[in-house]
Parts: C-alpha cells; sequence; structure tokens
C-alpha cells in the first residue's frame, strides 16, 4: 500500500472511537503488517471510513493495491490507484462532509503537482450535487447499483415465485448457510479453493481495484457467510460496510465449481435475513455496468464513446455478461436504483479516461489485459474442443 502524504506533515494520530474495532481485536492484513507507516496509514484510513463512509465504495480503499492520500490534517482520505495519466478514485473522498469540497481541492492540488488528472470512478449523486458549484464536470453514466432495504426483503421473497424456487432447491441439495467470523474465514483454504474455481470460469482474468477478489486477508469489519454441503464449501458472500447508510455492500457472491443451483439465491436470502437482524436498513449488490434502470438522463456524449459503450455491451458478452448480471440482480426486486458515475475534470469525457479506467480494472494496460483474455478464451475453446473429440472417439 502506498501513502501519499503532504510534504510538510509526515506523522499523524488516530482518534479512538467507541464503535471502531482496537487493532488488538482486527487482524492487520498481512501486505502492511511490516511497514510502520502503512500500518499506521491504513488504521488512520479505517477509522475514517467508519466514521465517514457514505460512498458505497468507502469500504474498498483498504483494499491490496490501494493508494491512500491524506488531507494536510489527516482527517479526510481518498483511496486511488494510478493508470493512464490518472487517479482513479474509488467512490468520492472520505471525511466530514463540510469539508468535502476543500478536501476534493487539496487532492486535485496534489495531483496536479505530479502531472496527474482525477477521474472519481462510482461517484454517486450526493457528490456530483456537491461538484455543482465548481467548474462544469464532465460525467459518465456507468451504470445503476440496486438496493433494499433489507427490512423488507421476507415480502420480496413471499412476492417472487422463482426466487422461492431457487431457495427451496438449494436446500433440498442440504445447502446450509452460516455466518463466519473473520478470524475463521481469514485465508480459509476451502474458500480460496472455491475462489479459485469461480476465477478460472470467467472469461477475462481476474480484475483489481474495485472489484479485487483478494479480500481473504482483509476481512477485518466485513460479514462473511458460507455455504455449505455435507461439511463441503460450496459458496460464500462478503459483505463490506457502509457505515453513514447503516448498510453493506456485496462484495463477492461466488458459487464454487459444484455448487448446487440456488446456492447464490440462499446465500442472498441468509445474508439478508441475518443483516436485517443486525439493524442494518440499507443493502447493495453494487454496480450493475451499462443499466439503465436508474432511469436518468446521462450528459451527451460524444459520438465516439456512444459508439464505445454500445461495442462493449454487444461484443463484450462473450468476456462479461452485463445483460445477464443486471437481470440477476434485478430479479430480487430492488427497493430503487442509484446511478452510479465517472465524473472528471475534463470538459468531456476522453478516450484517455476511458483507457485509465480499464487500465486501473486491469492492473495492467487494457490492450495486454484484453490480449490475456483473447489467450484465455482460445485457451478455454481448445481445451473443450478436445474434450468433444475424446468422448465422439469413446462412443464410436
Amino acid at each position: 500500500m502506498d501513502i501519499v502524504q503532504p510534504a510538510h506533515q509526515t506523522t499523524f494520530e488516530t482518534t479512538p472511537h467507541p464503535n471502531i474495532i482496537s487493532a488488538a481485536e482486527c487482524r492487520t492484513p498481512t501486505h502492511i503488517r511490516t511497514d510502520p507507516i502503512s500500518y499506521r496509514a491504513w488504521w488512520r484510513a479505517r477509522e475514517l471510513v467508519l466514521l465517514h463512509g457514505r460512498s458505497t465504495m468507502a469500504f474498498q480503499i483498504l483494499n491490496i493495491g490501494m493508494h491512500l492520500w491524506f488531507s494536510p490534517n489527516y482527517d479526510a482520505a481518498v483511496g486511488y490507484v494510478s493508470s493512464g495519466g490518472f487517479r482513479v478514485v474509488a467512490g468520492a473522498p472520505i471525511g466530514e462532509p463540510t469539508r468535502l469540497t476543500e478536501v476534493v481541492a487539496a487532492f486535485e492540488a496534489d495531483a496536479r503537482r505530479h502531472r496527474q488528472q482525477v477521474c472519481y470512478f462510482g461517484a454517486q449523486e450526493y457528490f456530483l450535487e456537491m461538484l455543482t458549484d465548481r467548474s462544469p464536470e464532465a460525467q459518465l453514466l456507468l451504470g445503476a447499483q440496486p438496493a433494499w432495504d433489507p427490512r423488507s426483503w421476507p415480502e420480496i421473497v413471499k412476492r417472487k415465485s422463482s426466487v422461492r424456487a431457487q431457495i427451496a432447491r438449494a436446500r433440498n441439495k442440504h445447502v446450509s448457510v452460516m455466518p463466519w467470523r473473520p478470524e475463521q474465514a481469514t485465508n480459509h483454504s476451502g474458500l480460496c479453493r472455491c475462489l479459485d474455481e469461480w476465477l478460472d470460469g470467467r472469461g477475462l482474468p481476474p480484475m483489481h481495484f474495485l472489484v479485487e477478489p483478494d479480500t481473504f486477508d482483509n476481512l477485518c469489519d466485513r460479514r462473511v457467510y458460507v455455504a455449505e454441503r455435507d461439511h463441503h464449501t460450496v459458496g460464500f458472500l462478503i459483505a463490506s460496510p457502509v457505515p453513514l447508510r447503516n448498510g453493506w455492500l456485496i462484495e463477492h457472491m461466488v458459487r464454487c465449481g459444484d455448487a448446487p443451483n440456488g446456492t447464490s439465491e440462499l446465500l442472498l436470502d441468509a445474508a439478508m435475513h441475518h443483516l436485517n437482524a443486525s439493524g442494518a436498513t440499507y443493502v447493495t449488490l453494487g454496480l450493475s455496468p451499462l443499466s439503465q434502470r436508474a432511469n436518468v438522463s446521462s450528459q451527451d456524449q460524444p459520438i465516439w464513446l456512444r459508439w464505445l459503450l454500445d461495442a462493449t455491451r454487444s461484443l463484450g458478452q462473450r468476456f462479461y455478461n452485463f445483460d445477464g448480471l443486471d437481470a440477476f440482480k434485478a430479479k430480487f426486486l430492488p427497493d430503487y436504483w442509484e446511478p452510479l458515475y465517472a465524473i472528471t475534470s475534463e470538459r468531456r469525457i476522453s478516450p484517455r479516461t476511458i483507457y485509465a479506467i480499464a487500465g486501473a480494472f486491469g492492473g495492467t494496460s487494457p490492450f495486454i489485459f484484453v490480449s490475456h483474455g483473447l489467450l484465455r478464451a482460445f485457451g478455454k475453446e481448445t481445451l473443450q474442443l478436445g474434450k468433444r473429440m475424446i468422448q465422439v472417439g469413446s462412443n464410436a
């Protein structure tokens, strides 16, 4: 974890808070344990997230691979990755709401000093409204995220027969779901195996930034729900807190290769009931890319960008099923959908912005990432063809 500090400030203090777990009770991620600066910075960032985290993506600034920037008094933080000459920010700055405007100004000034531009990815409407007093910002509608008050979940299940059927299907296959303590789930071999199987079945190589799969070493404050069948892990769900909304973001909902149908629905059902019992009033499944379900009109975009988004939806299905993911989330009858944006200080979204965003998720040049995806797809198709030929030969 890289720490970006204002030049005139080299140390900082943390302020105890009754709702924050102490270092003795919460396992520090391995990748920062041996670095005193990273260690203290991670704990300060975590404290700020739990005090002021309003963005759905706030907690994810604590993930591996994030850079952390702090305001001069260390009363605000920004999590981002550097990509293509941009600082691609996870959601929005985190700090006292009345001071966010000056925090944005300080962060962007620091970026300019390092010859970088800024893109806020996954920004929500409260942050967009906060920026309206400044010069015009270029914005791109990324899609929408579904949201529920978990208190309404039992009624949703009653209304949705297909969801009830999937839950029953999993239970009939003797699948059960239980919450696990973070220390129980941390680097658990069964969960790691399940994640590896799931990632191996994806069309693209593992992505990072806001979809970082490597969270088993950083489960402090997260909720973990594990699906088992005959004491064998068949799936899991990980949720991270959204403190100022008294809610949770479902970060990962993963089925192992041998998971019975209905495992995902059973995981979500168990999580909703458990989060409701714990007093939560907000749950989201996160961004559904390119979704139009928030019913908001996007800014007039240049022709090349409209063409790129259309091509991504139609041609990218081989690697990422946008429509399938959107339909899966919609079938649970969300209470509402929230629009999510990419916001930059440019007059218009540029190709460089799109390149930087793609690089942030891929962790490398988008061209290299796509090449790896094509090679991965070719390898899988070749393997499947070989299996079919062997099967035909054995039946001849």
